[in-house]
């Protein structure tokens, strides 16, 4: 693994992990909240690692429902990870199937995002840089939900403190990232009007993957990019 490499995804996970600790300890504080102990809290953010999905599961298991209710709601939360994976074969097809595997574990939103951003750029995604920029966003998430746990009772009622907004500001903020690509605007609002439908609809945690569907729907229908190749790469395209 190459140093340089490592250290450039470090300082760049850094920056993410310091926006993300928030939600660290607002989940923290929700499980101590809801009955988990420390090492429980832990276990789950080392093993699921996905903050709205965590968040999710420790409402449900608050509420005592069926386990594989519980099961089924947080598959649906993380079912954009499934189309997380699926674009990040092309520019991951030189890696391992060992590596691949491990990549796909951290394969969280920023990750994502930040990942697409190099290869749209240019940019080799080397193992060194993709494993340090998630291993400095998975231990600190780790080291906050711990601190969530031990404070979590000084925090009070974190929607009284407005954090239950934190999670929709952060999502939305990456997505507004992508918002320079082709047909971004019509697939946005047909996954916002999506989800809300199929929120009054179907219901809560179901509009997170329908409105998804919604988007790419809308992806599918809309016209292709416009190639960049000039008339002689078409041709020898064509041979090819």
């Amino acid at each position: 693994m190459s140093q340089a490499d490592f250290r450039t995804g470090l300082k760049g996970g850094f920056l993410i992990a310091l926006s993300a600790a928030p939600f660290g300890l607002l989940f923290g504080a929700v499980a101590v909240d809801n009955g988990l102990t420390m090492f429980e809290a832990v276990v789950m953010s080392a093993t699921l690692y996905a903050g709205a999905s965590q968040l999710v599961g420790i409402e449900l298991f608050g509420q005592h429902i069926e386990a594989w209710l519980v099961i089924l709601s947080i598959f649906a939360v993380n079912f954009r990870h499934i189309l997380y994976s699926a674009a990040m074969v092309r520019p991951l097809i030189h890696w391992s199937l060992g590596k691949k595997l491990i990549a796909f574990f951290f394969l969280v939103d920023p990750q994502f995002a930040e990942s697409v951003r190099r290869d749209e750029n240019g940019e080799k995604i080397s193992f060194a840089w993709y494993m340090g920029f998630a291993l400095a966003i998975y231990f600190p998430w780790l080291a906050t939900t711990v601190l969530g746990v031990m404070f979590g009772k000084l925090i009070g009622d974190p929607q009284a403190l407005g954090f239950d907004v934190l999670l929709p500001i952060y999502f939305m903020g990456m997505v507004i990232g992508f918002r320079k690509r082709q047909n971004f605007y019509p697939v946005m609002l047909a996954s916002g009007i999506g989800a809300i439908v199929a929120f009054h609809v179907v219901g809560s945690p179901w509009h997170v993957s329908l409105g998804a569907v919604a988007g790419i729907l809308v992806a599918v229908l809309l016209p292709p990019p416009p190639s960049n190749l000039s008339n002689d790469d078409t041709v020898v395209e064509q041979g090819l």
